[in-house]
């Protein structure tokens, strides 16, 4: 059965889009066929694994100007991995959200169900707001996991979430799921690090996973290549961020 799963926080900077990317990438390496869905208006994760700009992107399905499988690149170094880009064509993604999607707030959700019937795995990298779009983007999946990073911004940001989280399935008669939690960017020799990993697993309301600090995802975004391939003078991802990507990949589907 497919899953889709929504990767968001309203806060910018806590490496939504490389904890997306980087387990889409593992989703696909472990087998299954996978689907990227940027919708960010910004299209990070599309800059990431597209060299050039697509004919159509995911604004052009929403508005009917193509059919989905029109609009969805095959992305290279890595088979069964896919993604339905943004790429900010004359920021026509924000333009429909602010103007149509109040009209048809089920019409990601609807895509989404159509694409579950193509694909095994369906993950959705959203911008750091919480405006109509991210509402729409969040309903429409099974999941949605929460990446944060060793901050204490980050932590209040959380909270916010959390308490909108509520509103939204209750308004919407909602199902999503949220009880994962993944701590990026962290590094084990930071005194607040550790403790905001340790106040996270207290909690008992959330699995709880980390992703050591490296380096490598910038370095592979920037070469638009798929890090866990990518290469730097011999040296590709730390083996504890391969390790992370692993154990995360192989329960967050279950």
């Amino acid at each position: 059965m497919a899953k889709s799963i929504a990767f968001h926080l309203q806060k910018g900077g806590i490496g939504k889009t490389s904890v997306c990317g980087a387990l889409a990438c593992q989703s696909a390496l472990s087998g299954h066929k996978t689907l990227m869905i940027d919708c960010d208006p910004q299209g990070n994760l599309s800059s990431w694994f597209l060299n050039v700009a697509p004919k159509f992107e995911l604004s052009d399905v929403l508005q009917g100007k193509c059919y989905w499988n029109d609009a969805i690149v095959k992305v290279d170094d890595i088979e069964g991995l896919y993604i339905l880009p943004t790429f900010s064509i004359g920021g026509s993604l924000k333009n429909y959200s602010e103007t149509k999607l109040n009209d048809e707030p089920f019409i990601i959700q609807d895509l989404v169900a159509e694409l579950a019937g193509t694909f095994e795995r369906i993950l959705l990298d959203l911008s750091p707001g919480l405006g109509k779009l991210e509402r729409s983007a969040i309903i429409a999946c099974d999941e949605v996991i929460t990446p944060i990073t060793t901050e204490i911004f980050s932590l209040d940001g959380f909270e916010i979430f959390v308490d909108e989280l509520v509103k939204l399935k209750k308004n919407y008669k909602a199902s999503v799921k949220h009880n994962k939690i993944i701590i990026n960017s962290f590094d084990e020799r930071v005194r607040q690090a550790k403790e905001i990993y340790k106040e996270a697993c207290d909690s008992g309301k959330y699995v709880v996973y980390k992703i050591p600090v490296d380096p490598l995802f910038r370095k592979a975004q920037t070469a638009h290549r798929v890090p866990q391939k990518y290469r730097v003078n011999g040296r590709g991802l730390k083996p504890g961020t391969i390790e992370a990507l692993f154990k995360i990949n192989k329960t967050i589907w279950s």
